[in-house]
């Protein structure tokens, strides 16, 4: 198989009692951008004509475009939580979300903070790998369709297209690290935006095709109002979830170079990413919407399996596949990182946890191979996998992960974070403004959240 040569490391990773670690940090404005666009457009745009169809056609725009500028303003936030003490020139680097709040607001919370960030980390490797899987599907059935005609029966299972996803993030999970993917960030942005646009196009023929905008105010009609309560919550869980990249904004931030200061670079690419994702989310949710009215389905790109040309729909499937390929990567390598680094600093001297070894493979070249990083990753993959294999549950799922994680991460801990930076005083307007922000947002997704657990439990017993 080749050579192999270990190359033990006796100490445990450097943590942030280190101003500097010896990275090089080459990122820019657009290689964040690019990071950005990869991680927040993701398979939660594939839901938003669903969201408008069940919220119509005022709220349904309303509540996008506010939880865009609220993941704006959550993002300036926390690009000043960076570097501490001082914003831009602090000597510390606080490299994850969790080091931040720890930084910040102490211990209690910064656990608190890390068993939600891993869980949502978690369940976007889960909902990524339930999309792939969806996504691959429909490429085969477009391809029934135009060979044996509209009225075929072409029905197919997502089993074997999640296991064949899941095959391929146990190879890719196996780069080292968040430094070492973004030519995969750059490639997964570029698909983005690719099979966003097919979408948006495909719904905007249909559209003129039959001369008239279809939906209504109030969105799709319901048997009775508990049911469209239900839906309600479970469209805002869903737009929820397509604005999530507060979770991995810190690991993005600590790839840019300086000067200038990461804190202005970072808030600059924020600015420019949540417009252009913004941008496509209201016309892809909108056109969708116009294209099928009360028959919009949950993923849109599942509308056109009987369209043509068939090529390309194929097309924008092969580019979610592709995307969601980067996609996963970019929530993970968080994960992986962090647990990781826990291991290295509980165990700094053992071999499994901190030796590398060199695989040479004629002529691929040299590959570096961890025991830790191998198996537990590994482990993770086949986990998340089996989980998206029991549950394939798109919209439900997107609902689940949106309410769990949008208030705490993208509201709660930015907010609080800024108080105690700025030392703002309790009941003064900055204060009380604050406040009802985040009060509205807890009600917000905790409805959602609710409302995405029952249509998960409904959708399994049915």
């Amino acid at each position: 198989m080749g050579d192999i040569r270990a190359n033990h490391q006796k100490t445990p990773l450097l943590d942030k009692q280190f101003p500097e670690l010896p990275l090089s940090r080459t990122g820019n404005v657009w290689t964040a951008v690019a990071h950005i666009i990869t991680g927040v457009i993701g398979s939660g745009v594939l839901s938003l004509s669903w969201c408008m169809a069940q919220l119509g056609w005022i709220a349904g725009p309303v509540a996008m475009l506010s939880f865009a500028i609220t993941t704006l303003f959550s993002a300036f936030l926390l690009c000043n939580c960076y570097r501490s003490p001082d914003p831009e020139t602090g000597p510390f680097r606080n490299r994850s979300y969790i080091e931040a709040v720890d930084m910040n607001l102490g211990k209690k919370k910064a656990l608190a903070c890390g068993l939600l960030l891993q869980l949502s980390l978690y369940g976007f490797g889960i909902a990524y790998t339930v999309t792939s899987g969806i996504s691959m599907r429909a490429i085969q059935e477009t391809n029934c369709y135009h060979k044996e005609g509209r009225e075929a029966t072409c029905v197919y299972g997502d089993s074997y297209y999640i296991l064949l996803f899941g095959v391929a993030q146990i190879i890719l999970s196996q780069i080292p690290n968040f430094h070492n993917i973004q030519w995969l960030s750059v490639v997964a942005a570029i698909m983005s935006f690719t099979y966003a646009l097919v979408g948006l196009g495909l719904a905007a023929v249909k559209v003129i095709g039959t001369g008239y905008a279809q939906g209504s105010i109030s969105g799709i009609p319901t048997p009775n109002a508990g049911q469209k309560v239900w839906l309600v919550s479970q469209a805002l869980g869903d737009i929820a979830f397509s604005y999530p990249f507060s979770l991995i904004l810190f690991e993005i931030q600590d790839t840019l170079e300086a000067p200038p200061s990461e804190s202005e670079t970072m808030k600059k690419a924020s600015a420019i990413s949540i417009t252009i994702t913004t941008f496509f989310y209201l016309f892809c949710g909108g056109f969708g919407y116009a294209a099928f009215g009360d028959a919009t389905p949950g993923n849109l790109m599942t509308a056109f399996g009987s369209y043509e040309p068939y090529w390309l729909v194929d097309l924008a499937n092969v580019c979610i596949v592709l995307h969601l390929v980067g996609g996963y990567q970019i929530y993970s390598q968080p994960l992986f990182a962090g647990v990781e680094k826990w291991l290295s600093e509980c165990l700094p001297y053992s071999g499994f946890v901190n030796n590398n070894y060199e695989l040479k493979i004629p002529p691929l070249g040299t590959f570096r191979l961890n025991p830790l990083r191998l198996c537990f990753r590994t482990a993770y993959v086949v986990s998340t996998t089996a989980i998206a294999m029991a549950f394939p549950y798109f919209n439900q799922i997107l609902g689940v992960l949106g309410g769990m994680n949008f208030w705490p991460l993208t509201i709660y801990f930015p907010i609080e974070m800024y108080l105690k930076q700025t030392n703002v005083q309790s009941w003064t307007p900055k204060w009380v403004m604050l406040r009802i922000l985040s009060g509205i947002f807890l009600l917000v997704t905790v409805f959602a959240l609710i409302g995405s657990i029952q249509g998960l439990v409904s959708a399994k017993l049915s």
